[in-house]
């Protein structure tokens, strides 16, 4: 179909790409079968040239239909922001505005020549109204007054530019990225949790003067097993993952009496058995057991002051935890996928969904439950890192979407893409494509709710942190939508309104005092990293893949200064196995190269070669390592130094020596994903107790502060530390 066809028009209306260029610069057109499914998954008919021009007629009408727009989305000091309106010709139109702060404006009216149309039958005029320049950021509240209708609408100000909060001053950030649920200590439950993240925060900050510890998404995983091990792949990203709670630490512990606290104890015994052999992070294992330590705690009850919090809580997050609540219940009744429910129970408001809530709403309050514990805990995870000097503190991680099966996907159906799922197109590192499995955001919905569920988000995401990476922000611009029964190769970009996205993001952690990292890897246009630049969003660049127009690797003064720069992702093998191809042999090994094994490892040699001989030219390279792995690990890491990155990330499993990567693009069960133990060179998983002692971490450590000496590794001072049956005792 030509490129003037009704469907290629309708097309760029909706933000559907109809070619693209790929990874290897080769212009591809898609075809019109695939444009045709993403339009049917956002609700438009276009499977002939007369509906695809139906449906071009009612896009031009959809917005007269409305007396306002759902949202409107500006940037502050924008002295040309102005908001149309729709009301019968003829009569009067008054806009009214509603500060946050309480304050009240009528906004003037602008010059605004637009014919009236015919709607439905009734003669419709439009009318411009101008948005004063001089606004505070925030969300506002546009009132339409008119003699024969009334109408409100969101009016979203966001700041103009974001960066780093003024109270970092200038300086460079360093801090570790890792994986919670690999972090484990004597305490744990089988897998690391927001105890072990505090006391890896208080020794990296103490022992070793990092400024934050960026982790894995906390996002809600299912309620009961099997669940996903991706934690990219969540059930919900409005609420947290209780997996990740210590029991001993929720407040109520402490009042078990003595029979309660043998029951207690005698779950954490069986649990250290069954994991005894097990070289995996067994999530399913792990939260069997604690889940009942959780409900003999939930049993003991709270009192009048606890109580207070934890009605406020609810109170504070309303019908959507209310839900959330009891999709988990009903996800223990009934099976961890919703689409496989009876009808009646596929959705948050039906009759049978209200019964069943009150018929278990023991079960729907220990949900709610479990997540305000999970909220205390992150927070006090939160104070310790700041209270220990990290000036930052907890960097959290926001995913890409949830699983199709997920709560996120229930209580907001209307909101999800059907029969789609987003992902990846061929690229260099992973040349098959990649299909995540996640249902999209619609954007004509996420406007229509002025971006509500949007903003929980986020709100959660900053609720108890100092900063926020996004993965994959490009997914603020166009995200990969694949049509359901098609391969990764055989989809098409989708455009997002990345003004009014970026601008929440940037609103939200300028409220919560934080930065924000966009994931900004693979394809991606080139005009979009200047557009987060110019908004203050710190990009994200990986030493092994910053190369110059020439393939040269690029020199440290040339890297972009608003970005997190790392060595390594948790998608690459630590630095140890890089340098070793670990990374080669094991896509060659899953069928994910193109090309031949001895191709890819030579052109990866080819690259170590580059680094190292610059790293000697620079005389980065020297012998204070306890072998040439560790010395070229660090020669690296100085490098890293020497760009000008605002923001330096080193690599937990770098710092310990581990080879394992933690997560493969493009497999699924091929290879055990996020479920990799941290452990040293030799393999043997390591516990927090062992880290602190260990030198490895502190030479790193040397480097990326840029001291002289290496500070020796702690040491107790007063005997051994209390192991965690002392503290159950």
């Amino acid at each position: 179909m030509n490129a003037g066809s009704a469907l290629h028009r309708l097309a760029e209306l909706l933000g559907i790409a109809t070619e693209f260029w790929d990874w290897k610069h080769r212009h591809t057109q898609v075809p019109d079968e695939t444009i045709i499914k993403v339009m049917a998954a956002m609700g438009v008919d276009a499977s002939t040239p007369d509906h695809a021009e139906a449906a071009i007629a009612e896009h031009d009408l959809k917005p007269w239909r409305r007396s306002l727009p759902p949202v409107v989305v500006m940037v502050e000091g924008d002295d040309h922001a102005h908001v149309e309106v729709h009301v019968v010709h003829g009569h009067p139109a008054q806009i009214r505005l509603r500060l946050e702060t309480g304050e009240v404006r009528y906004l003037g009216q602008r010059q605004h020549l637009v014919e009236p149309r015919q709607i439905d039958g009734v003669l419709i005029g439009e009318a411009s109204f101008q948005i004063p320049a001089d606004l505070p950021t925030g969300y506002h509240r546009l009132e339409l007054l008119s003699d024969d209708r009334q109408a409100d609408s969101t009016l979203i100000v966001t700041p103009r530019f974001l960066g780093l909060p003024e109270r970092l001053g200038s300086r460079r950030l360093w801090g570790y990225a890792a994986q919670l649920y690999s972090i484990r200590s004597e305490g744990s439950w089988g897998m690391g949790d927001l105890t072990d993240l505090s006391d890896l925060a208080i020794w990296s900050a103490t022992q070793q003067y990092a400024d934050y510890v960026l982790i894995n998404p906390l996002h809600a995983a299912q309620s009961a097993p099997p669940m996903d091990n991706s934690p990219y792949l969540p059930s919900s990203r409005l609420f947290l993952n209780p997996m990740y709670t210590r029991p001993e630490e929720v407040h109520e512990f402490g009042d078990l009496d003595e029979e309660q606290r043998a029951e207690f104890n005698g779950l954490r015994v069986k649990l250290d058995a069954e994991l005894v052999g097990q070289t995996l992070v067994q999530r399913d294992l792990a939260w069997q057991y604690k889940r009942q330590a959780l409900e003999i705690i939930h049993r003991r009850g709270l009192r009048p002051a606890r109580q207070m919090a934890f009605d406020d809580f609810r109170r504070k997050h309303g019908r959507r935890l209310r839900d959330f609540a009891t999709w988990c219940v009903l996800c223990e009744h009934h099976g961890n996928d919703w689409r496989g429910w009876d009808d009646d129970l596929r959705r948050p408001t039906s009759p049978r969904v209200t019964r069943l809530r009150e018929e278990y709403s023991h079960e729907v309050t220990f949900h709610e439950w479990l997540q305000w514990i999970t909220w205390e805990q992150l927070s006090d995870t939160q104070q310790a890192a700041t209270d220990a000097g990290m000036s930052v503190g907890v960097i959290t991680d926001l995913a890409v979407g949830v699983s199709a099966a997920s709560a996120d996907t229930w209580m907001m159906a209307d909101v999800y893409a059907h029969e789609i799922t987003v992902g990846a197109p061929p690229d260099g590192y992973n040349q098959m494509g990649q299909d995540w499995g996640q249902p999209p955001w619609r954007p004509d919905r996420l406007a229509d709710t002025a971006y509500a569920p949007f903003r929980s988000m986020l709100q959660t995401a900053l609720g108890h942190a100092g900063g926020v990476r996004i993965d994959h922000v490009i997914g603020m611009f166009r995200l990969w939508w694949i049509p359901a029964g098609g391969t990764a190769r055989e989809g098409t970009y989708v455009r997002y309104d990345h003004d009014a996205l970026v601008g929440i993001i940037m609103l939200e952690a300028q409220r919560a005092d934080a930065f924000v990292i966009g994931e900004d890897l693979g394809t991606v246009e080139p005009w979009v990293r200047g557009y987060l630049n110019e908004r203050g969003i710190l990009g994200t660049s990986v030493l092994w893949f910053e190369y110059d127009s020439h393939g040269q690797p690029l020199p440290p003064e040339h890297w972009r200064e608003y970005a997190m720069a790392s060595v390594v992702t948790h998608d690459l093998p630590p630095t140890a196995g890089y340098l070793a191809n670990d990374h080669v042999r094991l896509r060659h090994s899953l069928g994910l190269l193109t090309e031949s094994l001895e191709e890819e490892e030579a052109a990866a040699n080819r690259e170590q070669e580059r680094w190292m001989q610059l790293l000697d030219e620079r005389g980065l390279l020297g012998d204070d390592g306890d072998d040439d792995v560790e010395a070229a690990v660090l020669g690296l890491y100085r490098y890293l130094t020497a760009t000008s990155s605002r923001v330096l990330n080193v690599a937990l499993v770098d710092a310990v020596g581990d080879r394992r990567v933690q997560n493969q693009p493009g497999t699924w069960k091929e290879y055990p994903n996020w479920q990799i133990p941290l452990s040293g060179p030799d393999g043997e998983p390591l516990r927090m107790e062992e880290i602190y002692q260990l030198e490895r971490p502190m030479r790193l450590a040397a480097v990326m502060n840029g001291f002289a000496r290496v500070p020796a590794p702690w040491r107790p001072t007063s005997g051994r530390w209390a192991s965690n049956e002392d503290r159950v005792r």
